[in-house]
């Protein structure tokens, strides 16, 4: 994913990727970590392999309506606040990290798939694989089957990768605190297929997603939750979104370890139609800044 073979997407104000952590993804560390907390944006990328995009039935507007948009942003205060932030620069529609390495639809390749490979989930029914089928609003990505050395590549390229470092900066985390906390951050049409959810005039403006009950202790989905709220913003638990992959992966309360999943209504923040900035944005990520100051105070004082 050098230069010359992919295409960057991004608004002028927003920095471009640093060095030294590979092509797949950045670690942003502040001056010193002083709270147990890891902020992750792994559907934010904005870097399309060009191959991917010439091959591709859609054009580049659509293949963008999966991104994430702006979200590693938003969570960049993340490191003003003694916080790590790890965000990926390839996109969710190119591989996913926020499903298991090898969850493929046998459908979309040309030959039968190794024994290894789970090949029905409901994320795999839906279009959602670690390789996905379709963007939102079910439109097809692609307009033949790939080879399963395509899926081979991306995956061992840019999922492994990722879920290294990540495991990685979890487990100094913990090393250093005696407990770790994953926030991870994504973000959710306003309206989905069948309507708004909850039900109701506005849908809700954040989602928190905990495994119902499993992936960190009670009071981290309390906190964030009187958080959220008492900086305006409405909030439900676990509907429809639990948390994926990653929260379920990373989240071993009884180890030390917490994970959340952060679901951001992107009508709080943005433009869903250009995608850019909304004046809101600001707030919001000054909100989710102090919030992983409390996160990471909670973890510190609770262990």
């Amino acid at each position: 994913m050098d230069g010359s073979a992919h295409l960057v997407v991004r608004p002028k104000e927003v920095p471009g990727p640093g060095c030294g952590d590979g092509p797949g993804h950045e670690i942003r560390r502040p001056g010193r970590q002083t709270i147990p907390l890891v902020v992750a944006s792994p559907h934010s990328g904005t870097r399309y392999p060009r191959a991917f995009v010439e091959a591709s039935a859609l054009d580049l507007d659509l293949l963008r309506r999966s991104e994430d948009t702006h979200v590693d942003m938003l969570g960049a205060g993340a490191t003003r606040v003694g916080a790590t932030l790890v965000r990926a620069h390839f996109p969710r529609a190119y591989v996913d990290v926020n499903r298991e390495p090898f969850e493929l639809d046998p459908g979309m390749f040309t030959g039968p798939l190794p024994r290894y490979i789970r090949t029905r989930s409901p994320r795999i029914s839906a279009g959602f694989g670690t390789i996905a089928r379709i963007v939102c609003n079910s439109h097809e990505i692609y307009r033949g089957k790939l080879e399963f050395g395509e899926a081979l590549h991306r995956i061992e390229s840019l999922h492994v990768p990722y879920h290294a470092a990540l495991a990685t900066l979890l487990a100094e985390t913990r090393r250093e605190f005696g407990s770790a906390v994953l926030a991870d951050l994504h973000s959710m049409p306003s309206v989905r297929t069948g309507g708004r959810w909850p039900p109701g005039p506005d849908g809700a403006d954040v989602v928190l997603g905990d495994r119902h009950g499993t992936s960190c202790a009670g009071r981290f989905m309390d906190l964030a939750e009187d958080w959220f709220r008492r900086h305006g913003y409405s909030v439900v638990r676990n509907e429809p979104y639990p948390g994926g992959y990653s929260t379920q992966r990373y989240g071993r309360p009884d180890a030390g370890f917490h994970a959340v999943q952060i679901e951001l209504n992107r009508a709080a923040y943005m433009d869903e139609g250009t995608l850019e900035r909304g004046t809101a944005f600001g707030a919001l990520a000054e909100c989710l800044t102090g919030l992983f100051a409390a996160l990471g105070d909670s973890a510190t004082c609770n262990g």
